[in-house]
C-alpha cells in the first residue's frame, strides 16, 4: 500500500493535526494537498474536496496507545474530539475520537492479539 488518502476541506490543518499524534514532519504539497510519513506507518495524504463529511466513516484508523489518558489529551489539544466514554471488552479497550473534521478513529490500549 503506498498511502491512504483522506478527502477532506482543509489539507493543511488535517495534516498537522495527524502528524501531531503520529509523528512525522507535515507536507504542504500544494493547497489542497497535503501529507505526512508518520514513522512505521503507510504515508497519510489529505486532499481538499468541495463536500463537507456527512456520515459516519467507511474506514477509520485504529492507533495504539500505551497511555489513552495522555493520548487522548494530546488529540483534544490539537483539535480532535472524544465520542462516548471508553469501551472494554475480551480483546482490550478503545476510545473512539474524531480529528478536527469529524473523522472517526479509535485509541486502543491493552489488547490482546
Amino acid at each position: 500500500m503506498g498511502e491512504i488518502v483522506v478527502d477532506c476541506g482543509d489539507p493543511g490543518r488535517l495534516v498537522r493535526f495527524w502528524a501531531g499524534l503520529l509523528g512525522g514532519e507535515p507536507v504542504d504539497r500544494g493547497p489542497g494537498w497535503s501529507y505526512v510519513e508518520p514513522p512505521g506507518f503507510v504515508r497519510l495524504a489529505f486532499q481538499r474536496v468541495p463536500e463537507a463529511k456527512q456520515v459516519k466513516n467507511r474506514l477509520h484508523l485504529d492507533v495504539e496507545v500505551d497511555a489513552v489518558d495522555t493520548a487522548v489529551a494530546e488529540a483534544l489539544r490539537l483539535g480532535g474530539a472524544r465520542l462516548g466514554e471508553p469501551v472494554t471488552d475480551e480483546q482490550g479497550s478503545f476510545q473512539v475520537m474524531t480529528d478536527p473534521e469529524g473523522n472517526e478513529f479509535c485509541f486502543l490500549w491493552g489488547w490482546v492479539r
